[in-house]
């Protein structure tokens, strides 16, 4: 499967569970409308999907940041993170 289609296997994953989703060019932007961001109105980050080098070039998912977040085959994995990174956190 090409990244394009394992992106948007990912939207569809992260719009059942009420996260905002808008698939572009750019990536597959995520956004929790439920949680207020820190740069931005609500927690958001945009996912990118590429061969990852250390792993024998398979597809991965990433966050905006670089970070590997889940071989693109792994969408519960991914979503999981996904839904980790922008949820409510306590302030302390």
């Amino acid at each position: 499967m090409t990244p394009e289609v394992r992106l948007a296997a990912l939207a569809a994953h992260l719009a059942a569970r009420k996260l905002d989703v808008d698939l572009s060019a750019a990536g597959l932007r995520v956004t929790n409308p439920q949680v207020k961001g820190c740069c931005t109105k609500n927690a958001a980050d945009t996912i990118s999907c590429r061969p990852r080098d250390e792993d024998g070039a398979a597809l991965w998912f990433f966050t905006s940041w670089g970070e590997p977040i889940a071989p693109a085959d792994r969408l519960t994995d991914a979503a999981v993170f996904v839904l980790g990174s922008l949820a409510v956190r306590e302030e302390r």
